[in-house]
C-alpha cells in the first residue's frame, strides 16, 4: 500500500476533515497546508498529485496517536523516515489502543483468517527470529475491517474516492 493509500484510509475510516488532518500533523510538531494534505489525497493521475513520503506519514500517524490517546509523558518520539506495513499497523495498534482479541475480531468483519502466533509476529522488532513482514494483504484487510467496525453504515468502496 502506498502511504497516500494509508492516509487516504485513515481519513475516510474516522471521518477526518482537511483541518482535523492539518490538526493531527501539528500535534506532531510538523506544519502542513491545505494545499499539501489536497495534493496528498488527489489520484495519482491528477496533475497536482503529490507523492506522501514516509517521514510525513509516520509524522502524521504520531500525531494520530496523540490525537486519539494524547500525549505521553517526556520526550515525544520523533517520525522515522522509512516505514513498512508492519510500522504503520503498529502505529495504528496503539492509535486506537487495541489489544490482540481487538485484531482478531477486526480481521473476522471481512472473513481473514490470521492466528494470534501470526498476528504477534507482526509486532516483532525486525530481526527477531519470529519476525513477520506485514503485507499489504495484511494492512488492507485490517484496514477495510476497522472501516466495517467503525462506519458500518458505509459502502466500502466509498473510501477509495
Amino acid at each position: 500500500m502506498t502511504n497516500n493509500d494509508v492516509l487516504r484510509r485513515v481519513r475516510y475510516i474516522f471521518d477526518l476533515n482537511d483541518s482535523t488532518t492539518i490538526e493531527i500533523f501539528s500535534l506532531a510538531d510538523f506544519t502542513v497546508t491545505e494545499e499539501q494534505v489536497s495534493a496528498w489525497l488527489k489520484k495519482e493521475e491528477d496533475d497536482t498529485f503529490l507523492k506522501l513520503n514516509d517521514t510525513a506519514l509516520a509524522v502524521f500517524l504520531n500525531g494520530f496517536i496523540i490525537y486519539k490517546r494524547g500525549k505521553r509523558d517526556g520526550e515525544q518520539p520523533g517520525p522515522e523516515t522509512q516505514l513498512n506495513n508492519n510500522i504503520v499497523f503498529q502505529k495504528l495498534r496503539i492509535a486506537l489502543n487495541l489489544k490482540a482479541d481487538d485484531i482478531l475480531a477486526i480481521f473476522q468483519l471481512v472473513e481473514f483468517q490470521l492466528s494470534n502466533h501470526e498476528l504477534s509476529a507482526l509486532f516483532r522488532k525486525l530481526g527477531n527470529k519470529n519476525y513477520r513482514e506485514c503485507k499489504d494483504q495484511i494492512l488492507r484487510n485490517f484496514l477495510l475491517g476497522l472501516q466495517r467496525q467503525v462506519r458500518p453504515n458505509h459502502d466500502a468502496s466509498d473510501a477509495e474516492s
